[in-house]
């Protein structure tokens, strides 16, 4: 069973939770993107990273990709209905008792949630207090460095070094590393929960005019998140 009809029965499942226009609309489109909006911290970060990313899929695939960026509470049922999540941020992350029930049954479910440390406080404080809620929830060995021969590095395009750097990551939390790996929680044996300390939001957040100045098109990787989150 692949993760797409995983989510068609944890939509089944939740029917009687999920607006009937949710239904309409996973059959109108293969992609919508999530944003998930959380209680605690601050959700509502890199704005224009959506609209990039979903004109990169637009441009370089044939997946029917909604438009319009999606913004839903994570202690709402309806992100349940969702292909793809994105949770960011760079200040406390601390889930309310709904908020951690959505987004364990939704991992476990067969959903696909990317978590980007926006890497701005010093201290450290997103990445600190969201590991220590996957921790609460999976286990703490759960989130675990992913090697770069992961097949997210070749799910379109491919990325042989692993993770590509981005130009905000030294601006971090005090460790003043390039980090050269990602990290996940897989649930029998998908991704599902890919977690990256590198601000990839903040590296694809930029007005969609400048994409053209650009050596290389940065959100290639973006692209192949999705792609891993839908077919694996």
């Amino acid at each position: 069973m692949n993760r797409r009809q995983s989510l068609q029965l944890l939509l089944a499942s939740a029917a009687t939770l999920v607006l009937p226009q949710l239904a309409a609309q996973s059959a109108r489109y293969d992609f919508w993107f999530t944003r998930l909006r959380y209680e605690s911290g601050n959700w509502d970060v890199d704005q224009r990273m959506p609209s990039n990313v979903i004109t990169s899929l637009i441009d370089y695939t044939s997946l029917r990709v909604d438009p319009e960026e999606r913004v839903i509470a994570l202690s709402d049922p309806k992100m349940l209905a969702s292909p793809f999540c994105y949770l960011a941020g760079h200040k406390l992350v601390e889930f309310s008792p709904a908020e951690r029930r959505n987004f364990e049954r939704y991992v476990r479910g067969g959903g696909f949630v990317f978590v980007d440390d926006c890497n701005h406080d010093i201290d450290g404080l997103f990445a600190k207090s969201f590991e220590a809620q996957m921790a609460a929830i999976f286990g703490a060995s759960a989130l675990r460095k992913l090697p770069n021969t992961h097949a997210l590095y070749r799910s379109f395009f491919q990325f042989p070094d692993g993770p590509p750097a981005t130009s905000f990551e030294l601006n971090g939390w005090g460790d003043d590393l390039v980090h050269d790996y990602l990290k996940g929680i897989t649930i029998d044996g998908r991704l599902a929960v890919l977690y990256s300390n590198k601000d990839y939001g903040c590296e694809w957040d930029y007005d969609w005019r400048n994409k053209r100045f650009l050596a290389e098109d940065n959100t290639k990787f973006a692209v192949n998140i999705v792609m891993y989150a839908l077919s694996a």
